[in-house]
């Protein structure tokens, strides 16, 4: 649901309180990782206002979510980021 931007899908599964919000795929990216990719400011704002994320958390390539968001022009979600 991050990846895709669904914004409401991922509040939905936040509400539940049944979600790891620092989960790691396979290659070691998380929810949070992946929202940033794909420059999904409001779904990156979700997961930052849970104050559960660990924002540079390093997937199995060394990547934090901001190194996504810089090589994406993601502009307001680096912002977003660096203010974390």
């Amino acid at each position: 649901a991050a990846e895709g931007g669904h914004k409401a899908v991922v509040e939905l599964l936040l509400k539940t309180g049944k979600v790891n919000v620092d989960s790691k795929d396979r290659y070691g990216r998380t929810p949070l990782s992946r929202a940033v990719e794909g420059g999904h400011k409001a779904v990156v704002e979700l997961l930052l206002e849970t104050g559960k994320v660990e924002v540079d958390s390093k997937d199995s390539n060394g990547r934090t979510p901001l190194s996504w968001a810089v090589e994406g022009g993601h502009k307001a979600v680096v912002e977003l980021l660096l203010e974390t």
